[in-house]
Formats: C-alpha cells, structure tokens, sequence
C-alpha cells in the first residue's frame, strides 16, 4: 500500500475515533499532497506523485511547523506552539526512521566518493544524489552543512 493510501485509511480511522487533532492534521496533509499533484500534473502524467516526492513533502510540511514552534516560542504563546508540535508527531508517524549523526555522514562521504566531488561546484551532484536515495530520511539542511564543509575541507 502506497503512502497516500495509508493517509486516507489512517484518515478515516481518525475520523471514526473522533480524534480531531488527527484528523484535522491528516486532512491539512492530504490537501498538501492534492496540490503538488496537481501543480505536477502534465498532459502526458495524469498520476499523482511518487512516495519519494510525498516523503518529500512531509519534510517541507514539518520544516515549516519547527519553524512557526520557534516564532510562537518567541512571541509568548506556547499553546500554539504545542498544538505544532502535536502536528508534527502525527506527520513523523509516516515517515521512515530518521538517519543518525554517524549513518548521515558515511552516506555523505559515500554520495561524495560516488560522484567524484571535489569542490564546491559538485556541491549539487552530491546533493541530488543524496536526495534520490535518503528522501524522508535525512534532513537535508543539516546535510547541506555537512557536503559543504567536506567539499571545502583542504585536501
């Protein structure tokens, strides 16, 4: 069963149970996902997205709730800041494992040994790469941070 499956039955399952904080964060998800299909739709591609495009988008979807944490924090309202954090909870149940510190960066040095990188311009290579194969699993900002200083690194 496809990802977007899965959100449509744990949607109706929410809805059944009459969890409205699920429910209402499954439905924002949906509608996310129903937008880059269409934004993504073509004459000759009438399907949706793939499953590495939605775990894609489940990174960006919780990207932007750690951030709106962080300026609810500053402006005194914890309220809305937990109600964020609740939202992420529900969305990180999709997503596979999180890689850690270490595993992070051996496949970085992998991505870079694959690529042939060797300067800042190969930046985007090793990038891409990383993104094909760690989608959902790898924050990639901190990554970012990672390649840059590797490919920086004097040799």
């Amino acid at each position: 069963m496809g990802l977007r499956d899965t959100f449509n039955t744990a949607l109706k399952e929410a809805m059944k149970a009459r969890d409205q904080k699920r429910t209402g964060t499954l439905r924002l998800v949906l509608a996310a996902l129903k937008d880059r299909d269409i934004a993504g739709r073509t004459e000759e591609n009438r399907a949706g997205i793939s499953d590495d495009e939605i775990l894609s988008l489940l990174a960006k979807l919780i990207k932007s709730r750690e951030d709106s944490i962080e300026l609810y924090e500053k402006g005194g309202r914890p309220e809305l800041a937990q109600a964020e954090r609740e939202e992420i909870a529900v969305i990180r149940e999709f997503m596979p494992k999180q890689m850690d510190e270490a595993e992070a960066k051996a496949a970085i040095a992998a991505a870079i040994a694959e690529t042939g990188a060797s300067a800042m311009k190969d930046m985007g290579k090793v990038m891409a790469a990383l993104k094909e194969r760690f989608a959902g699993k790898m924050d990639f900002a901190k990554a970012s941070a990672a390649v840059k200083e590797l490919l920086s690194a004097p040799k």
